[in-house]
């Protein structure tokens, strides 16, 4: 489960976040391109390959493709806070 402490500093805000690659408890993101690659209009990557959010979902279509994404992240630094 994503930590909601360790935000990337470029997510926008909102319910749904990336966490911070330096996350200590193993769910940092690790640069693999799954979420920004699937869902390109809501994640974005930093200058290290890092994910973040960088529009919040607005409908039900886009809340399941962000979800898909969340179930698809190999170490779960996605997150939904709602």
């Amino acid at each position: 489960m994503a930590n909601p402490e360790m935000r990337h500093k470029d997510n926008v805000a909102g319910k749904w976040f990336c966490t911070d690659p330096d996350d200590d408890n193993g769910e940092g993101c690790i640069a693999c391109n799954v979420c920004y690659t699937g869902a390109p209009d809501f994640f974005g990557e930093d200058d290290d390959g890092n994910a973040f959010i960088k529009k919040q979902p607005t409908s039900p279509e886009e809340e399941e493709l962000c979800q898909e994404q969340l179930e698809a992240c190999p170490v779960a630094s996605i997150g939904d806070d709602g």
